[in-house]
């Protein structure tokens, strides 16, 4: 063992000089300040660590290798010579005196502004340190305050418990105690008033974190029970915790509501009488009620609580949630048994007032005519469109026109204007009648003087009266030989055109376009008969007009020309066309020049279209991006209804189905044949077959094959087309394909007129007619489980079958009459038991049935009506 003597005597570690206790650097360091963007800067600490070397020592250890230190000898500083003053390098411009004093004088400006910004941060951190020791003062009296308050509710609470124990006189000195105590503690009359303001907030306090406890859950930690406690201790714990309040309440004894239990109370009454108010002065709305709603947006057009309108729902016997939909009239009997007023919208409502109101006399002003030209395409219709605009004062002007769009406008040496609308056959103009958009003021229906009137000459005759705008005729090639400008008046009366000349109204010309003779009269018949229309427009509207045609083209997206009825169309107006809207980015006229606007009769190109419209579609100017959204989404889901409910309309088989559902009271053909001896024919026997109920009303009858004018013609009608020993070109097969027009071919006239009349007696109602299968006999009854009684029978007659009908007769009379629910032999479910063979049967939901019966098999066929 060691003794205590044994161990050494150890000194306490302390420094050899007063200072602080630090490290020695092992690397050089520095700081640099960093600087980053919106003006915030950072200083970073940067060490340079010198570089070690070892080597191995004695014995093979490494061993540091001290860094060599460079000893240089002691030389005397030289004596300067004086410096040379060279005037070439010392003497400075102006300039550079200049721009060394602006240095100068802005590095003094930024070192007072530096100054002056140090200046004012010194202030403000002074500011802020006197801030935080006036709060901190403040947080240090209120703290002994609190304290102060604490003993004397403390002191009161140990007066209050020995209360009991001592005597009546011994009671009435101790009660006595404490408001000696209180006195004493509050002398001053500042302190009274500043001590009870501390007391009532310590007991507010108290309260809430109470209350808040009880929300959350949270318990407050049980107190041990003190030694030596009694009966009157167990009656003060059951009587509540005793407050800061009730102690230095005179009283002393009942418990009193706390501050924040009385603005809880005080809160629940005014919202109580804030309620009430509103129950009794309900306010009664105008609901706008659409075709279909949702019982929450319902609930919330009504200002009610969604649950309120579920009741009243089940009250009706409609069962359904916040999320599901209502029909109208539902919605509306809801909304009357809530008091409210009904306002029923149609979504068709979003296109009331598109158009805008009726322009009044005042406000119009004449406008160009809309020509459109047609005709056969070998009688000099491409002639005629150049030669006129050869006569276009700019175009000798400018030295020809380079037609950019399908319209385009000729200006006259008097001054005036035509706009004339180059449609490719008759395709474009026949959608245009189909859609309803009749944007052709005149037609100029050109003929051939030496052919005559030709079979698309008479396609266009039929266009232009179905379009109701008046002919024109522009006898052509008057400069040939045989050109015979009688003859072609002679044909047109075949026709119901009668010219001037021979006593009708319909105006004609005779033209030459090769050799531009009585091209100035042809523009002067089309001023005429512009003046007997009296066209006029009103430019100072919304612009509205129609789509001549539309296609898309790459950098450009989808390019509409469009031509202006009314009003006056500008660069950034919000525009719908049919099913799609956009916003004018561009307008080009028919010279490819950009303009601003465009007023009536004016053809422009339009860029900034969302999607491509359709060739006669109408575009009409709106006031804002979401009214022409609304415009679109309404057009878009009544075309998707339109297509979803006719797709493929046109074919014979659907054609019966429409006509038996009331629905057609006519068969609407195109007939198309080799000769004309045959159109003639199949037209007179397909007119014979109509009656007072139904009728076949031909569009169009010529000779030759089908073509895209056709199918467009059946398509805009809702018809078919009777293809008679002729067959349609590989485009009008694609378009018909396309459109779902149905092309039927013949080559015997009787088919055709059978094909038509089963058609036109689809109209009647068919027949119903009985047709007797068989009968059998019962010759015994059978009690199968889950079956019920069957029939044990012998077929007697014909045969019966699985799922016919039948009757049951007892003594030949009629007692049942149903249908079958099961049919088999020898156990095997079978179709049908032919005479002689037995079998087991059993009727659907009937089982009186005993031995000696008649079973009567029969069915029920439909017999169509036929027309005499």
């Amino acid at each position: 063992m060691s003794s205590d003597t044994d161990t050494p005597t150890r000194k306490p570690l302390k420094l050899s000089s007063p200072g602080k206790l630090e490290l020695k650097k092992t690397v050089d360091g520095g700081q640099v300040r960093q600087s980053f963007p919106h003006g915030r800067t950072k200083t970073v600490a940067v060490e340079v660590k010198k570089k070690r070397t070892y080597t191995t020592g004695a014995g093979g250890k490494l061993a540091e290798v001290a860094p060599e230190v460079e000893v240089k000898p002691h030389v005397p500083a030289p004596v300067a010579p004086a410096p040379e003053v060279d005037e070439r390098h010392h003497t400075l411009t102006e300039q550079e005196r200049q721009n060394r004093l602006k240095v100068l004088e802005q590095a003094k400006k930024d070192e007072d502004v530096r100054k002056l910004t140090e200046a004012e941060e010194a202030k403000r951190a002074a500011e802020r340190s006197e801030r935080e020791r006036a709060e901190l003062d403040r947080r240090r009296r209120e703290e002994e305050e609190r304290k102060a308050a604490e003993d004397a509710a403390r002191k009161a609470r140990d007066v209050v418990a020995e209360a009991p124990k001592a005597k009546p006189a011994a009671a009435a000195a101790a009660a006595a105690e404490p408001e000696a105590a209180a006195g004493a503690a509050a002398a001053p009359h500042v302190g009274r008033m500043h001590l009870a303001k501390t007391v009532a907030k310590q007991a507010e306090e108290e309260n809430e974190e109470m209350m808040r406890r009880r929300t959350t859950g949270h318990r407050a930690p049980a107190a041990k029970p003190a030694a030596g406690r009694g009966r009157g201790d167990d009656q003060r714990r059951r009587s509540g915790k005793l407050s800061v309040t009730q102690a230095l309440d005179a009283d002393g004894g009942e418990r009193q509501r706390s501050l924040a239990a009385f603005r809880r109370r005080t809160e629940k009454e005014r919202r109580a009488m804030m309620g009430n108010a509103q129950s009794q002065q309900k306010v009664l709305r105008e609901v706008v009620l659409p075709e279909a709603i949702t019982v929450q947006e319902l609930a919330s057009r009504m200002a009610e609580r969604g649950a309120d309108v579920i009741k009243a729902l089940m009250k009706m016997g409609v069962m359904a949630t916040i999320n599901q939909t209502i029909d109208a009239d539902t919605a509306e009997l809801i909304i009357g048994e809530f008091g409210h007023t009904v306002r029923r919208v149609s979504a068709a409502d979003v296109e009331l007032g598109l158009e805008g109101d009726t322009d009044t006399s005042e406000t119009l002003v004449s406008r160009p005519p809309v020509v459109t030209i047609m005709g056969h395409v070998d009688h000099g219709k491409t002639s005629l469109l150049d030669a006129l605009r050869q006569t276009d004062v700019a175009a000798h002007e400018a030295g020809g026109i380079t037609q950019h769009i399908g319209a385009y406008q000729v200006k006259l040496p008097t001054g005036k204007k035509i706009t004339f609308i180059d449609t490719p056959g008759h395709a474009a103009f026949t959608e245009m009648r189909a859609r309803g958009a009749n944007v052709t003021d005149i037609v100029v229906l050109v003929v051939a003087a030496d052919d005559g009137i030709m079979p698309q000459t008479v396609e266009a005759i039929h266009h232009a009266k179905a379009a109701k705008v008046p002919i024109i005729v522009a006898i052509n090639k008057m400069d040939k030989p045989g050109a015979d400008a009688t003859r072609v008046r002679r044909e047109l009366l075949n026709h119901e055109l009668v010219t001037e000349d021979m006593g009708g109204d319909v105006l004609s010309v005779e033209v030459s376009a090769k050799a531009k003779t009585n091209l100035d009269k042809l523009e002067e018949t089309l001023l005429l008969q512009a003046e007997i229309l009296d066209l006029k427009a009103n430019p100072e509207r919304q612009a509205m007009g129609a789509v001549v045609e539309a296609k898309v083209e790459r950098g450009r997206g989808t390019v509409a020309t469009l031509l202006v009825q009314k009003g006056t169309l500008k660069v950034g107006d919000i525009f719908v066309a049919g099913a799609e809207w956009g916003r004018v980015r561009a307008l080009l006229d028919d010279r490819g020049r950009n303009i601003d606007s465009a007023g009536p009769a004016s053809p422009v190109e339009v860029l900034g279209l969302q999607g491509t419209p359709l060739a006669g579609d109408v575009f009409v100017v709106v006031d804002s991006e979401a009214r022409a959204r609304e415009i679109t989404e309404f057009r878009l889901n009544r075309q998707r209804e339109q297509i979803a409910l006719t797709a493929g309309r046109s074919t014979l088989e659907q054609m019966f189905s429409k006509i038996q559902a009331g629905e057609a009271k006519e068969v609407p053909v195109v007939i198309k044949a080799d000769v004309q001896g045959s159109v003639e024919a199949i037209s007179g026997s397909l007119k014979q077959l109509g009656t007072d109920e139904v009728k076949v009303r031909i569009l169009h009858a010529a000779v030759g094959g089908v073509n895209e004018s056709d199918v467009t013609l059946a398509r805009a009608s809702g018809g078919m087309i009777i293809g008679f020993n002729v067959r349609a070109n590989p485009q009008a097969r694609e378009m018909a394909r396309r459109d779902h027009v149905d092309i039927r071919y013949y080559s015997i006239i009787y088919n055709v007129v059978d094909d038509i009349k089963a058609a036109m007696s689809g109209m009647l109602a068919p027949t119903l007619r009985e047709k007797f299968l068989g009968n059998a006999e019962i010759r015994e009854v059978f009690n199968v489980t889950k079956t019920g009684k069957v029939a044990g029978c012998m077929v007697t007659e014909g045969l019966v079958k699985r799922g016919g009908k039948v009757r049951l007769l007892r003594d030949n009379v009629v007692v049942h009459e149903g249908t079958l629910k099961t049919l088999r032999r020898f156990k095997d479910e079978v179709r049908e038991v032919k005479e002689g063979f037995e079998c087991g049967m059993a009727f659907e939901n009937y089982d009186n049935i005993e031995k000696g019966d008649i079973i009567e098999c029969f069915e029920m066929e439909e017999v169509a009506r036929e027309l005499a």
